[in-house]
């Protein structure tokens, strides 16, 4: 039953891959830099690297701004985001998961009589202003940047091209990356109250509680990536501002930068060190950041080209998405407790404090047993992925040697 709860949370990770893991390649899979299935491969090992290795630093957050403390609540609400999305993603809108899971877990609050903390709210939705405006800064430097640098080394456009491709693949990596640690705790924060998993040996590593969960929520949405992503890459990589190659890579570069540093508690750390404010750990809407960057380059070279019919309607669809996500949680909560008589949370009497309450049906007796279980489904899934994208490499590399046999046969036949 507690495995089945947590099939919202993989629809929210496949939602996550379909519509904002996408705005990593959109601009590049735009530009036609990269193929779609290369873009794909990358983002989907990257993003599942990100939210392992770095996915803790944002989860902490969501939990101070609502505490959801019965699994039945976690399902509940991140099955009202993943419907939010899918909705959205359906039109082909970019909308932000970050929104969906805040108005979910607003709704939540709202349902069960508890405090929605302010000072957290304000922090996540100060990043969704702050966010796309860093973005198109970090976005309109660097590509002055790079401009510089073409003109002084006067480098030859088909060799600049080819280091551009390279560059794409790099920064949509680290892009991937830095998605996964800042946005997987929109995925599976919620239910990480509810989990107290054995730690899980791989040999090579060994995964917590919290990792495990990041994993599976990674792995979903490395198949929403792959199986649903295109149209929404088509969306952002073309439809707001026909891009170049060199465009391209800045916008996913900066994007990057903005959610690795709300992400990383090592820089945040650090800025303490030096006497300066900590970095707040925020999930940073990573769809508004996007179309910030690719914007603020459109405002530089003059704003001639950017479609602000496509634009309205995606700044129509941030607003509306926490809103729905919020009323369809709370009419979500109600039938599930009072029809299907699922305890879905309850109000925590702590005068204006919110702290996360002990989970009503925390995994403890059965700890043993889930750990196994999860650690073969893994293990699992984890082969078959591997096969996979060895799969593809093969396929890859016979597209490649045909389509050089192909020139070989053409400059020979020519001669």
């Amino acid at each position: 039953m507690t495995l089945f709860f947590l099939t919202s949370g993989l629809f929210l990770g496949w939602s996550l891959g379909a519509n904002d893991a996408s705005h990593v390649f959109g601009a590049a899979v735009g530009s036609k830099m990269v193929t779609f299935r290369k873009a794909a491969i990358i983002a989907s090992v990257f993003f599942i690297l990100g939210a392992v290795i770095q996915g803790s630093g944002t989860s902490q957050t969501l939990g101070k701004l609502g505490a959801v403390n019965a699994i039945g609540g976690s399902f509940t609400l991140s099955l009202a985001a993943a419907i939010t999305i899918y909705m959205m993603t359906k039109f082909a809108l970019p909308i932000s998961t970050t929104q969906a899971i805040v108005g979910a877990i607003i709704g939540w609050n709202l349902f069960t009589g508890n405090h929605t903390d302010s000072s957290t709210l304000t922090k996540i939705v100060a990043s969704w202003v702050a966010g796309p405006i860093i973005g198109g800064l970090f976005a309109v430097l660097l590509f002055i940047l790079v401009r510089k640098f073409k003109r002084s080394v006067k480098i030859h456009l088909i060799r600049f091209e080819s280091y551009i491709k390279t560059g794409l693949l790099v920064v949509g990596a680290f892009g991937s990356y830095s998605l996964g640690a800042n946005n997987i705790a929109n995925v599976m924060g919620v239910f990480l109250p509810a989990f107290n998993l054995q730690n899980l040996d791989l040999g090579i590593i060994t995964l917590n509680s919290s990792q495990q969960l990041f994993l599976l929520g990674g792995l979903a949405t490395a198949t929403g990536i792959i199986t649903y992503s295109r149209k929404v890459m088509h969306t952002v990589g073309n439809n707001i501002l026909e891009l170049s190659s060199e465009a391209a890579m800045i916008v996913v570069l900066a994007q990057a930068l903005v959610l690795f540093i709300f992400s990383s508690t090592a820089l945040s750390d650090f800025f303490v060190r030096m006497g300066l404010p900590p970095i707040p750990m925020v999930p940073v809407s990573s769809s508004q950041v996007i179309v910030g960057c690719i914007l603020g380059i459109g405002l530089y070279k003059g704003a001639r080209n950017i479609n602000f019919k496509i634009l309205g309607e995606i700044g129509l669809a941030w607003v509306a998405s926490p809103v729905i996500s919020g009323v369809l949680t709370f009419f979500l909560l109600f039938f599930m407790k009072n029809i299907f008589n699922i305890n879905v949370g309850h109000r925590i009497d702590v005068p204006g404090v919110t702290v996360v309450a002990p989970v009503d049906q925390v995994i403890s007796n059965t700890e043993t047993d889930m750990s196994g279980i999860i650690k073969y489904l893994l293990m699992g899934i984890m082969i078959a992925g591997a096969l996979a994208m060895i799969y593809f490499y093969l396929l890859e590399r016979k597209k490649t040697m045909e389509h050089r046999k192909s020139e070989e046969r053409f400059w020979k036949n020519l001669k």
